[in-house]
């Protein structure tokens, strides 16, 4: 049995050499197997056994707070009323209002900007203190004060918002105003349309029947329901059968032609939100009183009394005063070329030699001075001289120059075909909707 071992390879040998030592630890550590048989179940089925209960545990499941129950109370803001009056109609004091607005700076900001038609949601407990108050923000936020060990936190409750794109078109056949509502446009719409397109078209002298417009637009979709109309994104504006197209830049705000040229100008069209007009531009008008030929060097606009009257651009005001022709009179200087002049009017909102801007309301619509009727007559002069403001061109804005208007170009492209696909397949069939 030796030679047998002897003869075999040092492999083999070391594998039996193992082997048999695993053997003999094996044998000399395992338990007795009599050791290993179970001990047959003590419990038997359907008898009662005591359990060790952990009282501790019991006594501090028992100070857990119970669940507060909270009385809500809505209040709507109404013109004229602040935070003090609201919390006074629930029941809360001076104090309480305190508490809260000094706690941090967005509740303070919160509850000191209240602007009518807000609602404010007072959640109080049995001793009439907020646990919680909510302002609703808008359609998908909600501002949220809650009451804790010390003192009073807040945070905005946001759902989530998604964006998608709507399209609508019309032809004018009546007015403007009445086309686009019947498009399915918001008033908000209407007058942004109006306000991207407001350099190059006198809304209250230029539209036309057959004038034609089309726009993409976004809207905002909280839990599957449209909440609110977005920007919008592209539109083009056919006036007197020429075209004007805008496509809005993400980055700023603002928008370009297809070419990245600023469709916002030096100067708006009309100074006033478009309305009848009684009269144009007409050099051989005659006279509404005197009933001779007189250059009747400007633009009629009818509207009425108190209607808000605009600086049509950035300038410095050259005179303000009255008198028996002009009644209240506005007069703009806009640099060395341009000078803008405002007559008849009910109220004078500004001084000689203040700076103004653009859009910012200077006077007030009315029937002063020498006229048949309350309306705005509205001059502009280019180096002295007498220009129709409908016709006249207008001094560019800032367009865009380099890679920003490369990146604005790309864009634009994908909007307008964006546009010109929606057209074809919602109105395909009927183009002079």
């Amino acid at each position: 049995m030796t030679t047998i071992f002897a003869r075999l390879p040092w492999l083999h040998k070391l594998l039996i050499v193992m082997i048999t030592a695993i053997t003999v630890v094996a044998t000399l550590l395992l338990p007795d197997p009599e050791t290993l048989i179970q001990t047959p179940n003590q419990l038997k089925v359907g008898q009662h056994y005591p359990v060790a209960l952990d009282y501790d545990l019991l006594a501090q499941e028992e100070q857990l707070p119970p669940m507060v129950v909270l009385q809500w109370k809505k209040q709507t803001v109404q013109p004229g009323e602040s935070s003090a009056l609201l919390f006074k109609k629930v029941g809360l004091s001076a104090r309480s209002l305190y508490q809260l607005t000094s706690s941090n700076e967005d509740i303070h900001y919160q509850l000191t900007h209240l602007r009518p038609g807000d609602q404010l949601y007072f959640g109080l407990n049995d001793d009439n203190d907020i646990v919680q108050l909510r302002r609703q923000l808008n359609s998908y936020e909600t501002f949220v004060i809650n009451k804790t060990s010390s003192g009073y936190e807040s945070h905005i409750e946001a759902k989530e918002v998604y964006f998608q794109y709507n399209y609508a078109q019309a032809t004018i056949h009546s007015n403007f105003w009445n086309a686009a509502s019947q498009a399915g446009l918001t008033p908000n719409q209407i007058m942004q349309l109006a306000g991207i397109f407001g350099w190059d078209i006198d809304f209250a002298l230029d539209i036309r029947s057959g004038d034609h417009f089309q726009l993409l637009y976004q809207e905002k979709v909280v839990e599957g329901e449209v909440m609110e109309r977005g920007d919008i994104i592209a539109a083009t504006f056919t006036n007197q059968g020429k075209t004007f197209t805008a496509i809005r830049d993400d980055e700023s705000g603002n928008y370009y032609d297809e070419n990245g040229r600023a469709m916002k100008k030096a100067f708006l069209r009309s100074p006033v939100d478009f309305r009848r007009v009684s009269s144009n531009f007409n050099p051989r008008r005659l006279h509404p009183v005197t009933g001779r030929v007189r250059p009747h060097r400007g633009t009629d606009y009818v509207a009425p009394v108190g209607t808000p009257i605009w600086a049509a651009g950035d300038g410095i005001v050259q005179k303000a005063g009255y008198n028996q022709f002009n009644g209240n009179y506005v007069f703009i200087r806009h640099s060395n070329t341009y000078v803008t002049k405002y007559l008849h009017l009910s109220r004078r909102m500004v001084k000689t030699g203040q700076r103004v801007k653009q859009g910012q309301t200077i006077g007030t619509l009315g029937g002063t001075g020498r006229v048949t009727g309350p309306h705005l007559h509205y001059e502009f002069l280019v180096h002295g001289i007498h220009k129709n403001p409908r016709t006249v061109d207008l001094p560019l804005s800032k367009s865009l120059t380099g890679k920003t208007r490369d990146t604005f170009i790309a864009n634009a492209k994908l909007r307008l075909a964006k546009l010109s696909r929606y057209s074809e397949l919602l109105f395909a069939t009927s183009p002079s909707q």
